[in-house]
Parts: C-alpha cells; sequence; structure tokens
C-alpha cells in the first residue's frame, strides 16, 4: 500500500518548526531528509525513523517495524501529533546520522 499525500502534508507541517526540511519521492513512499541527511521516511502512512542511539533513548518505548520486505527495522514515531516532540526527536538525531554519499559525477 502506498503512502497518502496527505499523510506526507500532516507531517510536513508537523515538522514546520524546523528548517531544511525536504523529501523525495520513492516508489510510492516518501523519503524524509533534514538538513540533507535522511532521518527516515512515509511507509504505509506510518512515520519511521532511522534507529540511532539517539532516537531510541528519546523514545524509550519505541516499536520497530519494517518500512517494507526485506528492509532493515526502522522505529515507528507513535506522537506525530506533537510538533515539539517531533522537533526534538529531529535535532537528537541529527548529529548521529551518516553524512550523505556524494554523487557521482557523469563523464
Amino acid at each position: 500500500m502506498a503512502s497518502s499525500k496527505e499523510y506526507l502534508d500532516f507531517i510536513l507541517e508537523q515538522l514546520s518548526e524546523l528548517e531544511e526540511i525536504s523529501y523525495r519521492a520513492m516508489m510510492g513512499e516518501y523519503i524524509i531528509y533534514y538538513r540533507g541527511k535522511i532521518i527516515g521516511g512515509i511507509y504505509d502512512d506510518r512515520f519511521l525513523v532511522k534507529p540511532v542511539k539517539s532516537a531510541i533513548a528519546y523514545m524509550p518505548n519505541v516499536e520497530y517495524e519494517l518500512p517494507y520486505e526485506g528492509a532493515k527495522e526502522m522505529l515507528l514515531v507513535d506522537d506525530v501529533d506533537n510538533k515539539e516532540y517531533l522537533t526534538g526527536l529531529f535535532n537528537s538525531m541529527y548529529d548521529e546520522l551518516p553524512a550523505p554519499k556524494p554523487k557521482k559525477k557523469k563523464l
């Protein structure tokens, strides 16, 4: 099942306090970026983030879920209605996220 544009718009509105939030549509789902780093995504209208230590500490009762068959487990963000909570989560995770891979130059 693909994610709805309405759910994406809702999540983006909840993240509106943060600067440099962007997304990319990918096979019916959405990858969410924060200041150029992949932080998570929307899969089947669920907001999932990467399982970095700071996110696990921020959400002590977190559930792990598969975004899609064959993928690595991610963390389900359950409190998507709370803007302050999401802002704090993203800011706590940022430094731990890997830097974007450099794009290959075309010859």
